[in-house]
């Protein structure tokens, strides 16, 4: 669906995307998979497209959180491997294996089920086992009194008939944090995922295929880590302190446009509760853009966008639809100007900084109404506006 609005836009530079994934892979080394992490519409992104992208590259894998996202994407002709790092209902299974979808396996009820539902079908089910090894969300608990136990709820699981355990993972929780401490518990999750699955192997007499752990902070930080295959989040979009660090470029450009300009007398409140008052003569401008496209409120008075004059400061409540900056020395900038919210021009740390939040969040948050505009070779070969009509 083509929008006939210049409003607020995202576009999506399918270019820097290739580019990340191939320097990427050349960080890792040829010898180590790489699993594209595409749930939550790969961030925002736009998962058909990014998978699309990532699959023509040789990406190895993809990683979404449930059934519907995995479909999506064989229902939009991508045909390479999908992990579902989230649960799965039993009465699915049948589309899981008509789908080659892989399914991760987080307890010994849910192997059951699994098991159960994939014999009654006469068929087997791609899984790959979740050790929890500090995270404490999900996955078979290995740490202290548990480790026994734990390990051989593993051995009987992957025996279970109906069922091939392709993979074992865990996920760090501190990979990407600084200091002494998140260094030792990254380690330590490291040496006690590397120990339950040296235990589960010698005791199921099979090695898994694929072995991973590896997320953002791993990636760029901690080569030991790699094992078989690697899983980057938020890194192959170009975002964060590790994404600089690499030569990665943001993939994502957050546009809008001017609506209207306002001239204000000094002394003028602005938007809802007065937050904002004029301290001089100001030229404010009006954008189009506001909590509904994924502005966060919480960035009134603190958010600074980019204008072909340079930076604008925000201010004032930002509103459901719009939200107000001061151009009052940008005289070039007018109705109708580009503005960039983020992307390669204004940095998205910066205003996740300022909400005291990270990009992650930011680019989750732009709503379906803000149309995609997908970029290649310098053109656009594809929109895509998620709104019903």
């Amino acid at each position: 669906m083509a929008s006939t609005l210049r409003r607020t836009w995202a576009e999506i530079d399918l270019d820097s995307l290739a580019s990340n994934y191939r320097k990427l892979k050349k960080h890792i080394g040829d010898d180590v998979k790489f699993c594209g992490i595409v749930k939550a519409d790969a961030y925002g992104h736009g998962s058909v497209q990014v998978s699309r992208t990532l699959e023509e590259a040789g990406a190895d894998y993809l990683a979404v959180s449930s059934i519907d996202e995995a479909m999506e994407l064989r229902t939009n002709g991508i045909s390479m491997p999908i992990l579902i790092l989230g649960h799965t209902p039993r009465d699915q299974v049948a589309k899981l294996i008509e789908n080659n979808i892989t399914q991760t396996i987080t307890c010994e009820a849910k192997a059951i089920n699994y098991s159960q539902e994939a014999m009654r079908l006469g068929k087997t089910l791609k899984v790959h086992i979740k050790v929890d090894s500090g995270m404490s969300r999900l996955g078979y608990l290995c740490e202290g009194d548990f480790y026994e136990g734990g390990v051989e709820h593993i051995v009987e699981d992957c025996q279970m008939p109906g069922l091939d355990a392709e993979g074992i993972f865990t996920h760090f929780s501190m990979a990407d944090e600084e200091g002494d401490e998140a260094l030792a518990y990254t380690k330590h999750q490291f040496e006690l995922f590397k120990s339950v699955i040296d235990a589960v192997e010698e005791r199921w007499g099979k090695r898994f295929r694929i072995k991973h752990c590896a997320n953002t902070g791993a990636t760029a930080r901690f080569p030991e880590t790699y094992l078989d295959m690697v899983r980057p989040g938020l890194l192959l979009y170009g975002y964060g302190e590790y994404a600089r660090e690499l030569d990665l470029e943001p993939v994502m450009s957050l546009k809008t446009a001017v609506q209207t300009i306002k001239h204000y007398p000094a002394q003028t409140k602005v938007s809802y509760g007065g937050l904002y008052t004029t301290d001089k003569k100001t030229r404010m401008g009006v954008l189009p853009y506001g909590y509904a496209d994924g502005f966060l409120r919480s960035l009134s008075n603190k958010a600074v966008v980019m204008t072909s004059e340079g930076p604008a400061r925000q201010c004032g409540r930002i509103c459901m639809d719009m939200s107000m900056i001061d151009l009052t020395d940008k005289r070039g900038v007018g109705v109708g100007s580009e503005v960039e919210i983020f992307g390669k021009n204004n940095p998205i740390e910066a205003m996740a900084e300022a909400a005291q939040t990270i990009p992650y969040e930011l680019v989750c948050a732009v709503s379906k109404r803000v149309p995609r505009m997908y970029v290649k070779g310098g053109q656009v070969v594809e929109k895509e506006l998620l709104l019903r009509f």
